[in-house]
């Protein structure tokens, strides 16, 4: 099965980035799964797409939480990406 495309959208000068950095970090390296970084900052059309909602999780392209990362949350959804018990 292959891994879940997990990616964390940021701005530059993100506080909320920054703590989700290492929430997603955290998480994905707990289930022995990569991620990767996007910002608005490079990208006009993402900038439009989630304006205030930085920081925003995806995953598989579907928006899964945003502002604030929810460890718990973002553990449970890649479990089920997975087909591991959550």
């Amino acid at each position: 099965m292959p891994s879940p495309d997990v990616v964390l959208i940021t701005k530059a000068d993100c506080h909320l980035c920054s703590a989700a950095r290492t929430a997603v970090g955290r998480v994905t390296q707990s289930l022995g799964i990569g991620w990767r970084e996007q910002s608005v900052d490079d990208d006009p059309e993402l900038r439009e797409r989630f304006a205030e909602e930085i920081p925003v999780v995806l995953v598989d392209g579907i928006q899964r939480d945003f502002w604030k990362i929810d460890e718990a949350r973002l553990e449970r959804t890649l479990r089920r990406v997975l087909g591991q018990q959550a």
